[in-house]
């Protein structure tokens, strides 16, 4: 397991988690992801994800939501667990993301080479 993979294991434990409404998938943009994360996702086609593109949507939103919702990245899981980052239905964790710990993970972001879903 490499540094990054460790790192990548400790920010998903710190991040709570919280149900969505029901058919929401405001969060399901286009996002970037680290080359470790990516390892861990299917491989999407180049039309694939051209489509998600240009529908301003990510290669990973399915019908019923999101495909690989168990190894989606940070920047997803972060969605709605910040102030940064709030959920605009207003749905949220009873206790947010330490402040600390997000800045570690944008830090992360920034450090690491990230590739557009």
């Amino acid at each position: 397991m490499t540094k990054n993979d460790q790192k990548i294991r400790f920010f998903r434990e710190q991040i709570p988690s919280f149900a969505c409404k029901e058919g929401c998938h405001d969060c399901c943009g286009p996002v970037t992801a680290s080359s470790e994360e990516m390892s861990r996702l299917p491989i999407k086609s180049d039309a694939e994800h051209e489509q998600a593109l240009n529908e301003l949507n990510c290669p990973y939103l399915g019908e019923n939501g999101c495909e690989v919702y168990e190894e989606r990245p940070l920047i997803c899981r972060l969605f709605g667990t910040t102030k940064s980052l709030p959920c605009p239905n207003d749905c949220a964790p009873e206790q947010m993301t330490d402040p600390k710990i997000e800045q570690k993970i944008h830090e992360f972001h920034r450090k690491t080479r990230q590739v557009l879903l």
